[in-house]
């Protein structure tokens, strides 16, 4: 698959996660998504032994036409400002064995 041209999207949506939902379903004609201040919240509550309550796992918004990247973060004070959404079309491309750019 060659690319002739590639067409990014940039967007800060100040945590909101309609917006992103809504970027994500509308602008399908866009290779690449950076979805800026994203809003990171507890999905669910994950079984613990040593935490009667659970521990919380915590994530953010995904979309079946898009692969999420995101650079791991190291605890949950030092969640990634900026998200990467690849469009699935690009998958070819493997953009997962990159981590050295994502993290970057």
């Amino acid at each position: 698959m060659i690319l002739k041209e590639l067409k990014i999207f940039s967007q800060n949506v100040q945590k909101n996660n309609f917006i992103i939902n809504t970027i994500l379903g509308v602008n399908q004609d866009f290779d690449i998504i950076f979805i800026q201040k994203p809003s990171w919240m507890t999905i669910r509550n994950i079984s613990s032994a040593t935490n009667a309550k659970g521990t919380p796992l915590i994530g953010i918004p995904n979309h079946p036409n898009w692969l999420t990247f995101v650079r791991d973060p190291c605890s949950t004070n030092d969640l990634p400002k900026v998200i990467s959404y690849i469009n699935i079309r690009l998958s070819s491309f493997c953009f997962s064995l990159c981590k050295d750019v994502i993290n970057h």
